[in-house]
């Protein structure tokens, strides 16, 4: 029977359908056994391979590749795949629930009456939780994937929201049939958004791609949402612009350095909201990504089912 290495937690369905297929394995000492590997969030590095020494194949469980040292995995003749797509709705839905939280103040509401933050300068309780609107606001793409594509879709139709985008390959007849305004450039959309949300995959060109300088285009009073990878963003830059004013708010579902410390300064902000890389995780989304990166490994490795 095939050996799978397995430590993370996937959805109980796919985690049977692997089971009844193949030999799962959970022990570190036990990982030069596994012909796959499924990943979640560990950083597959090389050492990590050459101690997987009849690796043939790792899963990715989701879209992004870069935990994986993508070279060595080439050096060492490993196929690595990713699921794509499959969790796009659950993350659009996540960056719709942040910048509602960030536009009506819901979490900095529930610090207060909960004690756990004081009123900041005596001011009514009222005009310090005063928020805004979505409808008619401009949302702003950085990015214009599958995730972003199904934010503006819910925006537009749920909220009346204008869809302003950027991408390196967005063209303006692209731009047209996603029914958005096209954006030559990033900082058009950082001027005239209300909402940005930040839709990239991480990449060596897109590490810090918005950073002082780009925070300091944006509106005083618009929001950002990350819910795609922490480095995309400079967070001490982030962490200065939202304490200096700069922009009104931010939302990161993500962080350079996960599972973030608590001592993290962007912790200490009222008007920032944290959570734990929550976009993907519902009993939806999980179903879809853990069955399909679970028949991927198995067709792979060739197993007849």
């Amino acid at each position: 029977m095939r050996k799978v290495f397995l430590c993370e937690y996937i959805h109980p369905d796919a985690y049977a359908f692997l089971k009844a297929h193949a030999e799962v394995i959970r022990e570190w000492d036990r990982l030069s056994e596994a012909e796959a590997l499924i990943n979640r969030n560990l950083n597959i590095s090389n050492e990590v391979m050459e101690r997987a020494q009849s690796l043939r194949v790792i899963g990715i469980h989701g879209t992004g590749v870069d935990d994986v040292d993508m070279e060595a995995a080439k050096r060492h003749g490993i196929q690595v795949f990713s699921v794509p797509h499959l969790n796009s709705r659950s993350v659009a839905e996540m960056n719709v629930a942040l910048m509602l939280a960030l536009g009506r103040k819901i979490v900095q509401a529930d610090r207060r009456l909960t004690g756990r933050r004081q009123n900041g300068r005596g001011e009514d309780l009222m005009a310090e939780l005063q928020g805004m609107e979505l409808c008619g606001k401009v949302l702003g793409l950085i990015g214009v994937g599958d995730i972003s594509r199904q934010t503006a879709d819910i925006c537009r139709k749920g909220f009346g929201m204008q869809v302003i985008g950027w991408s390196r390959h967005l063209t303006e007849e692209k731009a047209r049939a996603m029914t958005m305004t096209y954006a030559p450039s990033m900082t058009e959309v950082l001027k005239k958004a209300d909402v940005v949300v930040v839709g990239v995959a991480l990449t060596p060109e897109t590490r810090h791609l918005i950073g002082k300088e780009q925070f300091g285009q944006m509106k005083p009073e618009a929001i950002l949402i990350n819910t795609t990878r922490g480095a995309v963003l400079d967070e001490q830059a982030l962490y200065e612009s939202l304490a200096g004013g700069a922009i009104c708010g931010a939302a990161c579902d993500v962080f350079v350095d996960e599972p973030v410390s608590a001592s993290h300064p962007l912790l200490t902000l009222d008007n920032f909201i944290a959570t734990p890389h929550l976009g993907a995780n519902t009993e939806e989304a999980l179903k879809r990504v853990g069955m399909a990166v679970v028949q991927g490994v198995l067709e792979r490795l060739d197993i007849q089912r």
